[in-house]
């Protein structure tokens, strides 16, 4: 799991919220949790609000939207369009990772990161 996402009517309530009553070690975007994969290399997952009015989720209009972890992000999204999956906009890659994005069989869009950890650390 690379994070959940989900819609807020004010993130940086909700943040300072979890951060006071949960004691999650939160920053502007939410909180970081850090894990070992099984090879013993540092990974993360990501717990972040967002806007009720964001327009990141689109076209799915569910409250919450998953990211997954992938390897090898590219060949991923080439065979998943040829399985028919609908992928959503073009890959965009940056410094901690690249990114891109489908939707399941009932609309909802999912996130698939190809990440790079060692940026957060």
């Amino acid at each position: 799991m690379g994070g959940f996402f989900f819609k807020s009517k004010n993130p940086k309530e909700m943040v300072a919220w979890y951060g006071k009553h949960l004691g999650l070690k939160t920053d502007q975007y939410g909180s970081t949790f850090w894990w070992k994969d099984k090879d013993g290399n540092d990974c993360s997952t990501q717990w972040s609000p967002f806007a009720d009015d964001t327009a990141y989720f689109a076209p799915s209009e569910k409250q919450f939207m998953q990211n997954f972890r992938v390897d090898d992000l590219e060949n991923l999204l080439k065979k998943l369009s040829e399985e028919g999956v609908t992928i959503v906009g073009d890959m965009e890659s940056y410094e901690y990772g690249k990114f891109g994005w489908i939707l399941d069989i009932e609309g909802n869009k999912i996130e698939l990161w190809e990440p790079i950890d060692k940026v957060f650390q």
